[in-house]
């Protein structure tokens, strides 16, 4: 019974995806977008969670349930969308699981893919709770500080105990306690050579047009650029740890906020900027997130109001496919490790100032060095006051994790 409810559940997924699948064909065709192999398999993978609860929300409730009332639709949905079935037989012919083995995209999806990853943004309200999702979904996401967090190795051990107080899993990819071995992951050494002369971090920004409640529209001084990566970077170097700030712009485009190549371009600037200074360890991508106008991510460190901070990482695999080969990154655990040391410092030293680390399918430029790390620091939302606190709070917890 149990094997056969699996089936049964993996079937409602596919209804739901062929009927987006199928609402969306006019429009590929108004795109010039061919619904083959790569497109299919994209299509399905991005929306078969969404299309289950917006077009069939009962599927999706028994499935949140485990009734065995989904019975009822199965066989004559079955005889109403016989693809479904077709798509779920080509998924077990490649090896028996819910994920296929391997995915062969065409180059337009993985354009479409890669599109995703420019414009993408982690809206969450006050409690920590994903925009949008459904209430029932989210329980496991909210992010309210704990006081006195048990952060010793053997609670750190729990998988369950790990990902509900220290992460947020985003529903398109996945991890398991193999890849999560804080074991392994607070066993990696972040310190950087002090031993050699230098600059040691480059801070620089994907994302160069974010501002603030308060900032004076077109002033880069009161942006993410400013008052985040070039304040953070006095900072740094003010206290002794040499750092070089990369101001450049990468999401505009004949003079138009463009996001749709900027994590290429970055990488292509920061690159030789990292060749001509072997001795930078640390690349920190410095962003600021998007949220409802009515939410507003702050918090009080020494009597000052804080923006909220959130590490972030790209696993470079999706829930439903797996691996994706052309957006490989070496690094993942390195990148894993140097998060997740960052959040439990920040979690000892000041509780409340770290959302939690967000986890999520792509890249993000994370592959450029071992000690990568990407920031969302702030939102719409907060002022600029706000986010010089927190830079003067994330300065001392990057000086504590490099280099005590």
């Amino acid at each position: 019974m149990r094997v056969y409810k699996k089936k049964a559940i993996r079937r409602m997924k596919w209804y739901g995806g062929v009927i987006l699948v199928l609402a969306s064909i006019p429009l590929g065709i108004g795109m010039g977008r061919s619904l083959e192999e790569g497109g299919r398999t994209f299509l399905l993978e991005e929306s078969q969670i969404c299309a289950q609860k917006l077009y069939l929300p009962l599927f999706s409730y028994q499935k949140e349930q485990g009734s065995e009332r989904e019975e009822i639709f199965r066989i004559p949905l079955h005889v109403w969308m016989p693809l479904a079935g077709y798509l779920e037989d080509q998924t077990e012919k490649r090896g028996g699981k819910e994920e296929p083995a391997e995915v062969l995209e065409d180059d337009e999806t993985i354009a479409w893919i890669l599109q995703c990853q420019a414009n993408d943004e982690h809206a969450v309200d006050e409690e920590g709770k994903l925009v949008g999702a459904e209430p029932e979904t989210q329980e496991s996401a909210v992010e309210q500080p704990v006081p006195g967090m048990d952060l010793s190795i053997e609670r750190l051990r729990d998988f369950e105990y790990l990902t509900s107080n220290l992460y947020t899993i985003d529903s398109s990819t996945m991890i398991g306690p193999e890849q999560l071995n804080v074991d392994d992951l607070l066993n990696r050494s972040m310190k950087i050579d002090q031993s050699t002369g230098g600059p040691k971090i480059l801070i620089f920004h994907t994302h160069s047009q974010e501002e603030f409640a308060d900032s004076i529209p077109g002033d880069p001084s009161t942006s993410i650029v400013g008052i985040g990566g070039e304040y953070l970077t006095q900072l740094l170097n003010a206290d002794g740890i040499e750092t070089l700030h990369d101001s450049g712009v990468y999401d505009i485009i004949n003079g138009k906020l463009d996001r749709s190549r900027a994590y290429e371009n970055a990488e292509s600037a920061v690159r030789p900027i990292l060749e001509a200074n072997p001795t930078i360890e640390v690349a920190i991508d410095l962003h600021r997130d998007g949220v409802n106008e009515n939410t507003h991510l702050v918090t009080e460190v020494n009597g000052k109001p804080t923006a909220k901070i959130m590490y972030f990482n790209g696993l470079s695999r999706t829930r439903t496919n797996g691996d994706i080969a052309y957006l490989y990154n070496p690094y993942i655990q390195d990148n894993l490790a140097f998060s997740l040391q960052m959040q439990i410092a920040s979690e000892q030293y000041y509780p409340g100032f770290a959302r939690h680390i967000y986890l999520k399918a792509y890249r993000y430029n994370l592959h450029l060095l071992p000690k990568s790390l990407l920031i969302e620091a702030g939102a719409q939302t907060n002022t600029v006051e706000e986010m010089k606190n927190a830079m003067e709070v994330l300065e001392r917890t990057l000086k504590r994790v490099l280099t005590e």
